[in-house]
């Protein structure tokens, strides 16, 4: 292909109507915006990895969510599938001295579960997602704090983990960084195959778009729809799970911020809030931007009792920059020659 058919083949347009195109330039403005009034200890190590490992636990929760908006859906069951999964590995492994491997497929067996019994409700009846993960969210947080306190008559449950499981999931690799923070880049790179190179990611958009079309066309909606809301709350005790081998205990207390900073974090990603429209890219850089305003505040001379109020003006910024670009993409048409 020559120069002259590679230039006219592209457009600004095409590349502004990305869903991470937004969110690329609102983590380049706020990570400028950190870099002009923080300083330099904001991006060097210490300071890179106060953000990365937050950026790593949302991340990991934040993917299946975004997938899950982008079909049309929304699990907020996940605020109490943290603590679950942390409790359950602690509580198995902590308390009663199992093996850590069972402690670990316990956590996650019980994401599973959950994950099944959510996307069954949903459709198997006519409820929306939101008011059947409200209602998992608060039988979950009930069975855990009351299974915890029956069994350890504690809300706290210390665990140790061998060398071998706190190599995998809950280490700091050059004493700052989480190990975490590689499984988020792993387990990033494989959705990104999945949904933008498989035709599992063309349904889930589909579904998004229209659900009963994509049914009528052959989709298998019923069964993606159960295999989403498995991801979501499988990954949210795999967090929980790797938060308590880190620290070496579990509370019955966490978690519950995850549910809307996942959620900012997808739509500052570009996602959608009425489904069809999104991408795994797009919520690696939303979850990047929310952690680094999150942290970020800390690096700079502001007065902290104003850190709420200057987080929330920067991610509305980010947000609204981010559907200013698309509907410019949305509205540009090229210069015919």
């Amino acid at each position: 292909m020559s120069n002259s058919s590679t230039s006219a083949s592209f457009s600004w347009g095409g590349l502004l109507r990305r869903p991470e195109a937004g969110a690329f330039l609102g983590l380049i403005a706020v990570l400028t915006f950190f870099v002009i009034f923080g300083s330099v200890d904001f991006l060097k190590p210490a300071g890179a990895a106060s953000w990365l490992n937050v950026a790593a636990s949302l991340g990991i929760v934040a993917l299946p969510i975004g997938l899950l908006m982008i079909a049309g859906e929304l699990d907020i069951s996940i605020g109490a599938m943290i603590p679950a999964g942390s409790m359950t590995v602690a509580v198995l492994s902590g308390h009663y001295g199992l093996p850590i491997w069972v402690g670990i497929l316990g956590a996650l067996a019980f994401g599973v579960i959950i994950g099944l019994i959510n996307g069954y409700l949903v459709i198997r009846t006519a409820v929306p997602s939101l008011i059947v993960t409200l209602g998992t969210l608060f039988a979950v947080q009930g069975i855990v704090l009351g299974l915890s306190v029956l069994i350890t008559g504690t809300t706290s449950v210390a665990i140790k983990a061998p060398e071998w499981a706190k190599f995998i999931f809950g280490q700091f690799v050059g004493g700052t960084f989480q190990v975490i923070i590689f499984w988020w880049l792993a387990i990033t790179l494989a959705y990104i195959f999945v949904v933008h190179f498989t035709r599992y990611g063309n349904w889930i958009f589909a579904m998004g778009g229209d659900k009963i079309s994509a049914r009528n066309a052959g989709i298998p909606t019923e069964k993606l729809t159960i295999t989403l809301f498995v991801l979501s709350s499988t990954s949210a005790a795999f967090v929980g799970m790797c938060q308590a081998l880190l620290f070496n205990s579990a509370q019955v207390s966490a978690g519950m911020t995850f549910i809307f900073n996942s959620i900012i974090s997808v739509v500052v990603g570009g996602v959608l809030l009425t489904g069809g429209f999104g991408s795994i890219v797009g919520i690696f850089f939303g979850t990047l931007t929310f952690a680094v305003v999150n942290q970020g505040i800390y690096f700079t001379a502001f007065d902290r009792n104003w850190s709420s109020l200057i987080i929330g003006v920067m991610l509305l910024l980010a947000v609204l920059m981010n559907n200013t670009f698309r509907r410019m993409a949305l509205t540009y048409s090229p210069k015919k020659k």
